[in-house]
């Protein structure tokens, strides 16, 4: 991965690190989401739950010190903080279903005005599964997209209408991406803040969905 493409990514992780509350019990996503617990503040108490059955994530393990039973719901070695506790798939869906978590952070394939999401499949492509996106995104009280603002080939994500398959409708609260701070309202899509990398100009041709701004807009 190129030095760019990861600043890009953890440029994104940092902001969300910066929104979820103390006190507070968040599942991250695969891919991209996972960086979100390399950033989190130290004067915050935020718990990561993970779908595949542990409560207490921890930041990325040092290379050479992986233990390879020990690794996220997509595979990759992670780390425990102290007091982290371990349990079985049903008890983890159990926690999702039931609404204790506080946050969700999942990345997307696209999302809409409306606060769509659509993040599991792309037709005559093969997926391995919807996973527990469908899950999550119901049973959150908050849900967080991480995402790069366009696609490969340059094409925005961010639509007045999803095109591919949802994965939930209307549950999307906030989009962070390598180019905007993007908040879900019953009116739209608010821009809140822009990379200091870009310009509200670039931002607003990049984004094909309609986007309120206000005069000043707050960078990150």
């Amino acid at each position: 991965m190129s030095d760019d493409k990861q600043s890009k990514r953890d440029r994104i992780a940092k902001r969300i690190a910066q929104e979820l509350p103390d006190n507070s019990l968040v599942n991250l996503g695969i891919g991209l989401p996972t960086l979100v617990a390399n950033h989190l503040p130290k004067d915050k108490l935020v718990l990561l739950h993970s779908e595949n059955g542990f409560i207490g994530l921890g930041p990325e393990p040092e290379d050479g010190l992986e233990d390879l039973r020990l690794v996220n719901a997509g595979g990759v070695p992670v780390t425990i903080v102290p007091g982290g506790c371990f349990f079985d798939s049903s008890m983890s869906f159990a926690i999702i279903r039931g609404g204790h978590l506080d946050v969700t952070v999942l990345g997307a394939l696209e999302v809409d005005q409306e606060g769509n999401l659509a993040n599991y499949m792309i037709p005559g492509k093969f997926v391995p599964g919807m996973g527990g996106a469908m899950d999550l995104v119901v049973g959150a009280k908050k849900v967080i997209v991480a995402m790069e603002h366009v696609t490969k080939a340059g094409e925005p994500k961010i639509l007045p209408k999803c095109t591919l398959p949802l994965t939930a409708r209307r549950e999307v609260d906030l989009i962070v991406t390598d180019l905007a701070v993007i908040r879900v309202h019953h009116d739209g899509l608010h821009l809140e803040e822009i990379s200091e990398e870009t310009t509200v100009e670039e931002v607003v041709e990049k984004t094909a969905a309609k986007l309120t701004v206000p005069r000043k807009v707050a960078e990150f």
